[in-house]
């Protein structure tokens, strides 16, 4: 597809109050981003000139949407005198002379979905499906093949809402199509809002054909509630999943495993049941083991888990985690931590062992600290390090020691115990027996 041919709007400026969410409804998060997010990716791929209509939550939207890209023109509708979908165009400037009108909350739509409105010569084409429950949709009136108008459902007649075609939301429109009608739409319907869809029935009165598109309903499925979020979420999953596992990645029962937007795999990686692994995470030749979670990490030529927590701003590197550990903003290279540990804020070297229960003291309640560990360091269990610390190379950390000095020196022991204490038939004094 030649870029030059086409423009696409996409209207993001509703307020979404069927949500029930003070967001706006389109930077509600799917697969950890915002459904506007996926529809701008997915314009993208086929058009380089992409304005975006806002409004509610303007200035969120825009920051929001600029930190992923950085080639989108935004337009602010002005609500007040002008809204709805045809106040949303009214100031709109395109390159092309055709014209692709989108939704930001449709997500699941994928360019090869748009192929039907691109490669038609129509003046307008209009997407539609079949429901049996079409509630909450436009009508859309066909006869002879050939779009007559489509009906708001808040303005449907009884025998109209009886019609199970109805509007999927996107418009293919010639440049001069909208040129001409955009300025005679009127405001005169239940809700005091300029339609989109007034242009169809006035093109129709003016004897233009206007051509109807079968879509699917999965790829067209508008998100107006909690539930079409997760019922979206669980369909962006199956194919973000889907597209890894073709690409190499091996995935343990895929449908218990929640993998986000954004994160990469690389060589041969093994992903096991129950994982969850968001952000911007990258996975390579590695073994994630069942119910770990990694959160915007590196992850390489290691394993992790089952039952770890790798937190933000962590890189692990021919690193065995065992179960139990979690580990924040910290880097590991070479090391081993086999079972119920915290490590935070920490710089581990190679060879270095961290025994059961050792726990990096990063927070004084104020401010967090840094623990520098060095290679080739032993700590043994149930050890705490309060940071901030520096451990260097060669050094042995004795079982149940609190290391709180600023650094211990290569090659010593470091060791602190108080000294074991018993007393006689204590425990029989104590429950008088």
């Amino acid at each position: 597809m030649n870029k030059n041919k086409i423009s696409i709007v996409i209207l993001a400026a509703g307020k979404g109050s069927r949500m029930k969410s003070p967001k706006a409804k389109v930077l509600h998060t799917i697969c950890g981003k915002e459904m506007l997010y996926y529809i701008i990716k997915t314009s993208r791929e086929i058009s380089d000139d992409v304005s975006v209509v806002v409004a509610h939550q303007k200035d969120t939207v825009i920051e929001l949407m600029s930190s992923y890209f950085d080639d989108i023109n935004f337009v602010v509708q002005d609500t007040d005198n002008f809204p709805g979908t045809g106040g949303a165009i009214k100031n709109i400037s395109v390159k092309n002379e055709k014209v692709l009108v989108l939704n930001g909350d449709m997500p699941l739509v994928t360019a090869s979905s748009l192929e039907g409105f691109l490669e038609s010569k129509s003046d307008i084409v209009m997407s539609i499906f079949d429901l049996q429950n079409p509630d909450g949709y436009g009508r859309v009136i066909i006869k002879d093949g050939h779009v007559e108008k489509i009906v708001e459902q808040k303005d449907a007649s009884i025998a109209e809402l009886n019609v199970t075609t109805v509007n999927a939301g996107i418009y293919a429109f010639s440049k001069q199509i909208l040129d001409r009608y955009i300025p005679q739409l009127n405001n005169n319907n239940a809700q005091k809002e300029y339609y989109l869809t007034d242009v169809i029935s006035m093109a129709r009165a003016d004897g233009l054909n206007i051509t109807p598109l079968l879509v699917d309903e999965e790829r067209f499925k508008g998100v107006n509630s909690k539930k079409d979020l997760s019922d979206a979420e669980v369909i962006m999953q199956e194919r973000i999943k889907t597209y890894l596992m073709e690409s190499g990645v091996i995935m343990q029962l895929p449908s218990t495993i929640y993998i986000e937007e954004g994160v990469t795999f690389e060589g041969e990686c093994i992903v096991e049941n129950g994982c969850r692994i968001t952000g911007n995470s990258k996975i390579i030749n590695s073994h994630i083991k069942a119910h770990s979670v990694i959160e915007d990490s590196i992850v390489k030529n290691s394993d992790v888990g089952p039952l770890a927590h790798i937190r933000p701003s962590s890189l692990l590197e021919d690193t065995h985690v065992g179960n139990f550990v979690e580990i924040k903003k910290s880097t590991l290279k070479g090391v081993k931590a086999g079972h119920l540990s915290y490590i935070g804020d920490a710089t581990v070297g190679e060879g270095t062992n961290i025994g059961a229960g050792v726990i990096t003291c990063n927070y004084d309640g104020i401010k967090k600290y840094e623990t520098i560990i060095g290679k080739n360091v032993f700590i043994g269990s149930d050890s705490q390090l309060v940071a901030p610390v520096t451990i260097e190379d060669n050094v042995m950390i004795a079982a149940g020691t609190t290391v709180t000095s600023g650094k211990i020196e290569s090659g010593s022991l470091a060791i602190s115990r108080t000294k074991l204490r018993t007393i006689e038939n204590f425990y029989h004094k104590f429950f008088k027996k």
